[in-house]
């Protein structure tokens, strides 16, 4: 006579197996995040600066398989960070002119971080960049590139602290609705997942999302399976999400991040060595390395027309 409790057991084992196979079948979007605003020359030669050389590495990311580009602009005679609208409309520009299909997605990080001074801490010290949020998505605005991330951090960065209050996180999705514009929820920690779905259910934010989770930057998330497993799991039901480690634990992620279900992100940003002490020599290395551990765990990588239709998107 069949064990019931046995049987209980078989098929919630069967049904365990079901839903990992269901998980894989989907293709995976890889995103390139080609240059940010922390890496510097200096530490990397082949870091991209102007717009012309952004453009060029997010299109080698694509042939390498990337499906989005995640993108910073930068001032082409410092190297330094930049806002300026004229050079992501260069970078778009480009990548368009070449590539109709790439999903863009320009960040809306930069502007929102805060120097304390050292004799009064309530005003701002050189190396401030906080802005009003207005100007933090004037581009997004201006531009409606496909996707626009949205930090909903508040938390020390360095020496440093970045700031994204409520009230402005608020006024930067309203713009970012108002553009048609599909925000990528960029969080750091857990705080940042109760604000997005506290905003989701308020109406702030369309749900249930598009999630990115930052693993490895000191203060945040650490990049381990634990973390990422009890992100994912207070995720919306039906939420898109992906997960990126920083530094050396850009590749391990790549392989979690696909092992539980998601999509991954590589890139400059996050990691300048391919290997141990080994410079990357560009984003394209990068992006090849994630897709051949995609492809070695059994996985396969989404076009970006498959990228759009996944996530919604209109058509290129």
């Amino acid at each position: 006579m069949a064990d019931p409790a046995s049987d209980t057991l078989f098929h919630s084992a069967r049904q365990q197996d079901t839903n990992t196979f269901t998980m894989h079948s989907r293709k995976t979007i890889i995103t390139c995040a080609v240059t940010g605003n922390i890496v510097t020359p200096e530490q990397h030669p082949g870091l991209p600066v102007t717009p012309a050389q952004i453009a060029t590495a997010a299109l080698e990311a694509a042939e390498a398989g990337a499906a989005a580009a995640h993108i910073h602009v930068r001032d082409p005679e410092t190297g330094r960070p930049s806002m300026a609208l004229e050079y992501y409309a260069e970078v778009i520009e480009l990548i368009r002119k070449r590539n109709k299909a790439l999903i863009i997605n320009l960040t809306t990080g930069p502007g929102g971080r805060f120097v304390p001074g050292e004799d009064e801490p309530r005003n701002a010290a050189p190396g401030t960049t906080l802005v009003r949020p207005e100007v933090r998505v004037a581009h997004i605005a201006a531009l409606r590139p496909d996707v626009c991330s949205l930090d909903l951090n508040t938390m020390n960065s360095g020496a440093d602290v970045v700031i994204n209050t409520p009230r402005n996180v608020r006024k930067m999705a309203a713009i970012i609705r108002e553009a048609g514009v599909m925000p990528e929820l960029e969080i750091f920690d857990s705080g940042d997942l109760h604000m997005a779905r506290d905003f989701i259910q308020e109406g702030v934010l369309d749900g249930p999302g598009l999630w990115t989770f930052v693993l490895g930057v000191k203060y945040g998330f650490a990049a381990t399976p634990e973390t990422l497993f009890y992100a994912r799991n207070m995720l919306p039901p039906g939420a898109h999400w992906s997960a990126f480690g920083v530094g050396r634990a850009e590749f391990p992620m790549v392989a979690q991040a696909w092992l539980a279900g998601g999509h991954v992100r590589v890139g400059l940003e996050d990691n300048i060595y391919l290997d141990k002490g080994v410079l990357a020599p560009d984003n394209a290395a990068l992006v090849a390395k994630a897709r051949d551990i995609i492809k070695s765990l059994g996985g396969a990588l989404a076009s970006p027309h498959e990228a759009r239709a996944t996530l919604g998107l209109r058509a290129a």
